[in-house]
């Protein structure tokens, strides 16, 4: 349990989400457009389904911690996933992409079975590997560099996944309509997934152990959840980031289209290959970027001044510069993008230090209760963000509606404004109610540094 965590431990538990984000970023980016272009299928039934399958994955969630949390091997409680799913995960992942030759109704059966158990596949592996960071150090320093760890390899497996797919599907198919095209690009992402969870599963160790005489209760477990008041306050916390980060991701490409200028493009060479760039690609690729460097300044700053502070000052900082984003004109492109990097270091910041947060509220559980549910207190929280994110997207299309927005046409004072408000004041309100729930969170770095001592005593003793 004391173990010095390793450089390539880090990396091998790094390249866990590296593989899940590289499938939920194509699902996020091209399976609509592969479900209605390839597959055939009309794009209210597509989101019909996307909605229907979305709410029975958040609620599996929380099942699949119930289960890690009582698997006992000798690989330990969630590792084993990262071997046994691996590759039923990318299996499933091509058939999600295969087009049968059936009629609509089959085609749309065809649709939800797969997606479905594609949903189900991802928290089936996604759910322990999350929880994996709960387990691997009690230390939490240690916990935060994991966390970085972690956010810098998916932001790099997502980056991947989007670079590679369209030249990959026009290698195999020669368009990006093409079937063939499609499957075999599907089946190389699934190879590369593949080895990254069995490099997790091998190059990572499970320390912590719960205490010998705990029992295992789920009646119990889920009593202790609703006392754990850290974690209550995380969920407040953390839905206000996710609302924060969806109705400002939501309304980006209208932010540019119906208010910006943006008619002029970035050309640049590259290798002798023209590229080019609208204002809004520009803004979405220096938001990525701007996200990674937030993700690794996280760690020293926490390690100095504590995670708390540490997420204080970054959502408040980030509320006040989207309530200055406001003021900007159509014609201040600089600013804007400047403002876009600011405050995407800041979100930035956030997404390990939540992770790490969620394990230490486990340890208060612990502490608390004498008793230990790591699975379901990060399922939990899976299932919570996923709700998280549906609300903001929800939002953003709310109240585009209600400011009056029609699709390519010339938009009026009021919707415009609205779009404006929709990047700066809301999200601004958002990350308010974030910033007013973590004052109230309880576990100060003192308070971690007695809870992780009395804990590793007691497992001692124990064990």
């Amino acid at each position: 349990m004391h173990d010095k965590i390793s450089l390539k431990e880090k990396i091998g538990y790094g390249l866990g989400d590296a593989a899940s984000s590289m499938f939920w970023k194509i699902f996020s980016m091209y399976l609509l457009f592969f479900y209605t272009d390839i597959f055939g299928l009309a794009p209210a039934i597509v989101g019909t389904m996307f909605l229907i399958t979305r709410i029975w994955d958040s609620c599996f969630d929380p099942i699949v911690g119930i289960i890690a949390d009582r698997t006992k091997t000798k690989w330990g409680k969630f590792r084993p996933y990262l071997l046994w799913v691996a590759v039923p995960f990318a299996v499933i992942g091509v058939l999600t992409f295969y087009t049968p030759d059936f009629d609509e109704k089959g085609k749309i059966i065809y649709a939800y079975v797969t997606y479905s158990l594609m949903m189900m596949i991802y928290s089936l592996i996604n759910v322990p590997y999350a929880s994996l960071l709960g387990v691997m150090s009690s230390d939490r320093k240690d916990r935060n560099t994991l966390s970085s760890y972690r956010m810098v390899f998916a932001f790099g497996g997502s980056l991947l996944a989007l670079w590679l797919i369209e030249p990959l599907v026009n290698y195999f198919g020669g368009n990006l309509n093409s079937k063939t095209g499609w499957l075999a690009t599907i089946s190389v992402f699934g190879v590369i997934t593949t080895l990254f969870f069995w490099a997790c599963f091998f190059f990572t160790k499970e320390r912590v152990k719960p205490i010998e005489n705990e029992q295992s209760n789920l009646k119990e477990d889920l009593k202790d959840l609703l006392k754990n008041k850290p974690w209550w306050i995380l969920l407040g916390a953390g839905i206000g980031t996710l609302v924060f980060n969806s109705i400002r991701d939501g309304a980006a490409v209208y932010y540019f289209k119906y208010y910006v200028s943006s008619n002029v493009n970035f050309d640049f060479s590259l290798f002798g290959t023209d590229f080019h760039m609208t204002p809004t690609s520009i803004y979405l690729v220096l938001g990525q970027a701007a996200n990674i460097i937030g993700v690794i300044i996280a760690t020293p700053i926490a390690n100095k001044i504590g995670k708390k502070k540490t997420f204080f000052g970054a959502m408040a900082i980030a509320a006040i510069l989207s309530l200055i984003f406001y003021f900007f004109g159509k014609e201040d492109v600089f600013l804007i993008m400047s403002f876009q990097v600011l405050i995407s270091i800041c979100a930035g910041c956030i997404f390990p230090l939540i992770w790490s947060m969620y394990a230490d509220s486990a340890d208060y559980s612990e502490w608390k209760q004498g008793r230990r549910a790591t699975g379901l207190v990060f399922s939990a929280s899976s299932m919570s963000q996923k709700f998280g994110w549906t609300i903001g997207g929800a939002g953003t299309g709310w109240l585009l509606g209600y400011y009056g927005f029609q699709a390519n046409v010339e938009q009026t004072a009021v919707t415009q404004n609205g779009i404006q408000l929709m990047l700066s004041i809301l999200p601004a309100i958002a990350a308010a109610i974030s910033v007013v729930f973590i004052l109230f969170y309880p576990l100060s770095e003192e308070k971690l540094q007695t809870i992780e001592q009395d804990l590793n005593e007691k497992r001692d003793q124990a064990n």
